[in-house]
């Protein structure tokens, strides 16, 4: 599982009957130092949004076969995911201190 900045969504008018109902969203990982500026270190990816996730949110990310498996819950069919988001962060607390907050 991994921590993600949500930077947009990508607009899919055809794709796999099984993902109809989802957005598709591009995303980064780790937390944007400046989220109204700066985006997060390293290569931006896209993701299957199963919890409503918007633009800015920090974001809990699965890959592979629990990408998959998450994906399939949520439709009752089997999905060709790669990569799922499954929550959206609150907080995150590191060694006893909060380095981020939902505001």
């Amino acid at each position: 599982m991994r921590l993600a900045t949500v930077l947009g969504q990508v607009v899919a008018t055809v794709k796999e009957p099984g993902l109809d109902r989802f957005t598709l969203l591009v995303v980064q990982d780790g937390l944007a130092a400046d989220p109204g500026t700066d985006p997060p270190a390293g290569t931006p990816y896209v993701a299957v949004d199963l919890v409503g996730a918007g633009v800015g949110e920090l974001v809990l990310v699965v890959g592979g076969s629990t990408a998959r498996a998450a994906a399939s819950a949520a439709t009752g069919t089997d999905c060709p995911t790669d990569r799922a988001v499954v929550g959206i962060a609150d907080s995150v607390i590191e060694r006893g201190t909060v380095t981020y907050r939902k505001s």
